[in-house]
């Protein structure tokens, strides 16, 4: 039986990708320069085929990759047999930045469960912005950052875009952050969003004594014929995890959270009556 594409190599193929288009070569170009066929090029791009560091570097020659990124790269393609992904990074956007976009446009579902803020595709561009001010995010950093994420939500509006279910604690409604205005705003779109049949928004509410979500944040991609993902992301590292144990247990803490959640429409009025509230503030 065929060896299922690791998360590495998946990774590393969604990096590959953005960087052939941005030297502008379709995969064909980029096949009759390193002398492959352009279907090795694809299957390279999806996580399909593994390459070896001298094939790595003929692609990263052909799209003048140099320097840290060449190195960082070569290193992927050495462990992309390994399962699971962790990265620490001190960059303004982590090079898993890449992956997880391609991932996300690939998805045909995301779960995202959201116990401190407001999941990033859903986030409005001043909430966002409050974030990163909280956060201590230098002003020019911070609008790559708010730039980056208002692109993925691109994904929602597309007709072949993945079904969202976020699950959200009702404490990050509550906390204020950027004032009542961005608060008011966020939580307006977040009942707008709630209106599109392939966005489900659940509350987490306060009221409920504990749930399995505290352990902490996570999302689960489901794919059409890949195997799904978990990515876990904090301050400065992240990881995707990609061993079907560990799906599975993860899928099991989203059963679960579907029992203590508020339901849609529940949500829905819990979100307006407290955008009315900070209305009033």
């Amino acid at each position: 039986m065929p060896r299922k594409p690791t998360v590495r190599a998946r990774g590393l193929g969604a990096e590959l990708k953005e960087l052939r288009l941005q030297s502008g070569l379709t995969t064909r170009e980029a096949g009759d320069r390193a002398g492959w066929s352009h279907t090795m090029i694809s299957r390279i791009e999806i996580g399909k085929r593994g390459v070896t560091t001298e094939e790595i570097a003929t692609l990263l020659a052909i799209y003048q990759v140099k320097g840290d990124d060449r190195d960082r790269l070569i290193e992927l393609a050495r462990e992309a047999h390994r399962p699971g992904w962790w990265e620490s990074s001190e960059s303004s956007l982590p090079s898993q930045l890449a992956a997880l976009i391609s991932f996300e446009s690939q998805a045909t579902a995301i779960t995202d469960v959201a116990l401190i803020l407001v999941p990033g595709l859903l986030q409005t561009s001043g909430y966002t912005r409050a974030v990163m001010a909280a956060t201590g995010i230098e002003k020019n950093v911070a609008e790559t950052r708010v730039a980056a994420r208002l692109g993925r939500q691109a994904i929602l509006k597309g007709e072949d875009g993945p079904s969202l279910q976020a699950f959200i604690d009702e404490a990050v409604l509550r906390r204020p952050l950027g004032g009542g205005e961005v608060m008011t705003n966020q939580l307006d779109h977040l009942v707008e969003s709630s209106k599109d049949p392939r966005v489900c928004i659940r509350v987490l509410p306060q009221t409920s004594a504990g749930h399995i979500a505290l352990n902490g944040p996570f999302t689960v991609l489901e794919f059409k014929k890949a195997q799904p993902l978990v990515h876990l992301e904090h301050r400065r590292s992240s990881l995707f995890l990609d061993e079907p144990r560990d799906i599975d247990a993860f899928r099991a803490d989203v059963a679960t959270l579907t029992e203590t959640a508020l339901d849609p429409a529940e949500s829905v009025d819990l979100m307006t009556e407290i955008a009315q509230n900070y209305r009033r503030q």
